[in-house]
């Protein structure tokens, strides 16, 4: 009688949850075929292939990765992309900016008990902007830094309950990497419109520093990167001639291509990583849905949401975050699907700006690749967002 209990609690229980070794120990499970591939993971290679090309046309440098079901069913690179190539990925970067925001507020929730309301542009939290050089930044709250509705300014597009306005003059540059971000001048009342602002996404890393009492690379590291085993990463040294002084909040992280996967891996899965539960569930939750703080765009945590259907060929529950150059990171709980989108130009890649050495050996046969046309009714190239969108649909289309 007791085998047979054994024996039906083994049949009818849920399979443990798969997570991968390191790179170091093996790595993500794989499947040999195309037709294994089908069978087990439900995804045809051929229509990957076509989504394959179509990135390659996006940007000079680049791969594509699928995961599914746990498996690694796709991993193709152009260019300087590779595996170990460690491109500073622009905006992709905000992703982990907002991960680690939420796990610091579920850390120090004694320090700001009101979590994404609270009032930051104070003593406790920034105190680098006081006296405030205008009055309306006493009123930004850490969720209006983290969905782009703190009406900071930094040019671009705004706006307001879904109607694009112009941009507006951006006005004199700000030195210095925490006074670029604190004293941007404002364009609306907190909460008042959207526009897109890596000012205000480095101000939250300056709170997340005051909070864990350490820069947000090591936090990063001490968080995530450890726990999940993550091999080399870093943030970029410099973008053009500026030289950071501390992590960028705002862009250019360089995470392996296999690691990156993880990040989207550990999401899908509501922050959690084996028996660790690495980012409460509520903040992973609230990441991948609208914002209350951002009633005027689909963008919610540093993540563009789909509840909308404004991308039309992907699952209404996908969130993902692009890149400047062509970047993405994609979640699709529904699919049980993760992608990563390597992209880039040569700039990204350099040696001087990321701080590891390129591999000479890389595909040269782009070194003077230039955008194609998008397609025979447009002459132009393809751009960054639209890029990134079209890449999940098409992968998506590749799920069976």
């Amino acid at each position: 009688m007791l085998a047979l209990t054994v024996w039906l609690v083994a049949l009818f229980a849920p399979p443990a949850t798969y997570f991968p070794p390191p790179d170091s120990q093996g790595g993500w499970r794989t499947l040999k075929t195309p037709a294994e591939i089908a069978r087990v993971a439900g995804v045809e290679i051929a229509r990957l292939d076509q989504a394959f090309t179509y990135a390659a046309r996006t940007s000079q440098h680049g791969g594509v990765l699928v995961l599914r079901h746990g498996y690694l069913v796709y991993e193709r690179y152009y260019g300087k992309g590779s595996r170990e190539a460690h491109p500073a990925m622009a905006s992709v970067g905000k992703a982990y900016t907002s991960i680690a925001c939420g796990i610091v507020m579920d850390e120090k929730r004694d320090r700001i008990p009101e979590g994404l309301n609270q009032k930051v542009f104070t003593q406790q939290y920034l105190p680098e902007a006081l006296q405030l050089d205008d009055p309306a930044k006493a009123d930004i709250r850490l969720g209006h830094l983290l969905t782009m509705t703190s009406g900071l300014y930094e040019g671009g597009a705004r706006f307001v309950n879904g109607e694009m306005l112009p941009p507006a003059p951006r006005g004199p540059g700000i030195a210095g990497q925490d006074e670029a971000a604190l004293h941007a001048p404002m364009w609306t009342k907190p909460g008042g419109g959207y526009s897109y602002a890596s000012l205000s996404t480095h101000a939250a890393s300056i709170v997340l520093r005051h909070l864990a009492g350490m820069e947000m690379q090591q936090y990063i590291d001490e968080k995530l990167a450890r726990p999940m085993q993550w091999g080399p990463w870093g943030y970029a040294r410099r973008r053009g001639k500026t030289e950071y002084r501390h992590t960028p909040g705002g862009a250019d992280i360089e995470v392996r291509a296999t690691d990156a996967l993880r990040f989207g891996y550990l999401l899908l899965h509501r922050g959690r990583w084996g028996s660790r539960q690495l980012v409460p569930e509520a903040y992973v939750d609230a990441c991948a849905r609208p914002s209350p703080y951002n009633p005027h765009t689909p963008f919610s945590l540093q993540f563009e949401v789909n509840q909308d259907g404004h991308v039309a060929g992907a699952p209404r529950d996908a969130f993902f975050k692009s890149g400047a150059g062509g970047f993405g990171i994609y979640v699709v709980p529904s699919l049980d699907l993760v992608i990563y989108k390597m992209a880039g130009d040569d700039a990204v890649y350099d040696a001087d700006m990321t701080g590891f050495p390129l591999d000479a050996n890389y595909d040269h046969s782009r070194d003077n690749w230039k955008p194609q046309p998008h397609s025979q009714f447009w002459d132009g190239p393809v751009g960054v967002d639209d890029g990134v969108r079209r890449l999940l649909e098409m992968v998506v289309a590749a799920v069976r």
